[in-house]
């Protein structure tokens, strides 16, 4: 079983949570959500020893894709995304990049479909499509980890917001209860803003999900 660890830089207006995962004692990292300044992303995980292996993007809200040019430029890492998502990432209107002021449209370089596994330097999860944030909202599972990267889907006792463009909370509900709350209850959770939490706690006290 590889010793998967995870790191966290926050980011961004939003301050929105950008993590990267690595195997103990070794230098590839996967990137998830790099949410603005892909430059100093870069770097700072240089000053670290690591390097890029691979971009994952939970959706494509532009306080989660900022930085993601500069980052893939720089790595020349690959983009991976939910095949769902793909229209909004590319849709500055979708995105509401542009509502905000800095236009912003991306394409990922692999598109992912729901319970796909993806496989970047050894390290493995799997795809979860989780719609209701957006359309193509979908969060990555590491079972050898014990942890899921949920994006704005599931919050520390909250959830998402469903009032942007493809949001749908009814359908937000029931990603979390028929797609993460059948993992381990031990399964940590960590989101896209806010700080980490657990799925059993989450089946317990989330006041939107219980």
């Amino acid at each position: 079983m590889a010793d998967l660890k995870i790191g966290r830089l926050m980011m961004g207006i939003c301050q929105t949570n950008c993590y990267f995962i690595y195997e103990e004692g070794k230098q590839e990292v996967i990137f998830i959500d790099p949410a603005d300044k892909g430059g100093y992303i870069y770097d700072a995980l240089q000053e670290r020893g690591f390097s890029v292996a691979g971009i994952l993007l939970t959706h494509g809200h532009f306080d989660h894709i900022w930085g993601l040019e500069e980052l893939r430029k720089k790595s020349g890492a690959k983009v991976y995304a939910c095949e769902a998502e793909k229209e909004l990432c590319h849709d500055t209107r979708l995105n509401v990049s542009a509502s905000v002021g800095r236009a912003c449209s991306v394409d990922a370089d692999v598109y992912v479909k729901d319970g796909e596994e993806i496989t970047i330097a050894g390290m493995t999860c799997r795809l979860i499509a989780t719609p209701g944030h957006t359309e193509g909202s979908c969060c990555y599972y590491f079972p050898e980890g014990g942890f899921v990267v949920s994006g704005d889907t599931l919050f520390a006792d909250s959830v998402g917001r469903t009032d942007l463009p493809t949001g749908d909370m009814g359908q937000l509900v029931r990603s979390i209860r028929e797609k993460l709350f059948v993992l381990p209850e031990d399964t940590r959770v960590y989101p896209g803003h806010g700080e980490a939490t657990e799925i059993g706690h989450e089946k317990q006290y989330n006041p939107f999900c219980v």
